[in-house]
């Protein structure tokens, strides 16, 4: 269809009666459609936005999309997830989320960030953060050091700290675990992917037989009011370590997929730093963060976080070669191989055998 946006497995793009998505990026691409024309203005699409950068700001707009567990389709909605992703994402980068601007159609039609008008969608206006500090790139190039990790440790033991528990059944919290172990095994043995299924079954085995044998280790960290309202996606390019760092993108569509263990967030940081070649470095994290906030994590219990979280993104990785654009690209394939080699090493090692409750604090 003329003007549909390109979609995610299982959206569905919704129709627009005030101006389509294409006409809204065809005008945001323009320096001409901002109040003072930026020298450059450079487009970026994502599953879910198209994200504008000029020199100095980056500007999200939200497609109209929805699909399980998120839905765009409005403009109210998309003005109110707007908000929203400003107000959370504040809690983790307060100089970086600005603003909720509308965008208006003028009297002849004309699209742009104008003072009067007709609101036709909503904008996110953020500042735009040098990239060469992002941890992927960080990462990537081999520049980053045992110092960022515990700079990042701080932010995150400050952060959790001040959050108060939002889940106080540890069996609501166990069966979560358990179906979205199911949800990503489900989804990696889809035979329309043709992945082989005789390498994931055995590590979602184990991790099922964790939540059987050691269902204890998950509970006590609803018990202990460990699981909380927190980012959701976190993820080395949402990872800023300038000065002052900071982590933007949280999950603002979901309040279920922000509720987490705070360990799971710090196994899924670790286990990206493992799938860049800086196992040392997730390491570092984990035990400054232990050593900041008095939370020790039983080694186990990491493990089995650090085996579901590769599966959840060997999952997502996978799931791009439903989408037309992607399906030639070995890139993904490859990838969500390299997410599943990771998680059957943790996965098995988190029902080994263990003498004791060794934790990631330092000794």
């Amino acid at each position: 269809m003329d003007g549909a946006p390109l979609t995610g497995p299982g959206q569905r793009s919704l129709p627009q009666p005030r101006a389509s998505l294409e006409a809204k990026v065809a005008a945001l691409r323009q320096p001409s459609a901002w109040p003072v024309p930026p020298a450059s203005v450079e487009a970026i699409e994502t599953h879910m936005s198209w994200v504008f950068l000029t020199p100095q700001q980056a500007f999200k707009l939200k497609k109209p999309v929805r699909s399980d567990g998120l839905d765009f389709g409005t403009l109210e909605r998309r003005r109110f997830f707007c908000e929203e992703e400003v107000r959370l994402n504040r809690r983790l980068a307060p100089s970086v989320y600005l603003d909720v601007l509308p965008l208006r159609a003028d009297a002849n039609g004309a699209l742009g960030l104008w003072p009067e008008g007709e609101v036709v969608d909503w904008l996110v206006v953020m500042h735009r953060l040098p990239a060469g500090r992002m941890l992927d790139r960080l990462l990537a190039t081999g520049a980053a050091q045992a110092g960022d990790m515990r700079r990042l440790a701080a932010l995150l033991s400050g952060f959790y700290a001040n959050l108060p528990p939002v889940l106080h059944d540890p069996e609501v919290y166990c069966e979560r675990l358990a179906r979205e172990i199911a949800h990503h095994e489900a989804r990696l043995c889809d035979p329309q992917l043709a992945f082989p299924s005789g390498a994931v079954r055995p590590v979602c085995a184990d991790l099922r037989l964790f939540l059987q044998h050691r269902r204890d280790r998950p509970a006590a960290r609803v018990r202990a009011g460990r699981v909380v309202e927190g980012h959701g996606d976190l993820r080395p390019e949402h990872v800023w370590l300038g000065e002052p760092p900071a982590i933007i993108d949280c999950l603002e569509f979901s309040t279920e997929l922000r509720t987490v263990d705070s360990a799971d967030e710090l196994a899924f940081v670790a286990l990206e730093c493992e799938r860049a070649g800086a196992a040392d470095l997730g390491h570092v994290l984990l035990q400054e963060f232990a050593a900041l906030s008095g939370d020790a994590v039983p080694r186990e219990l990491t493990a089995f976080y650090r085996g579901l979280r590769g599966c959840v993104r060997a999952s997502i990785a996978l799931w791009h070669l439903k989408e037309p654009r992607y399906r030639g690209s070995p890139v993904w394939r490859e990838r969500a191989g390299q997410y599943l080699q990771l998680a059957a090493s943790h996965a098995h090692a988190c029902v080994q055998p263990s003498s004791s409750s060794t934790s990631e604090s330092p000794p």
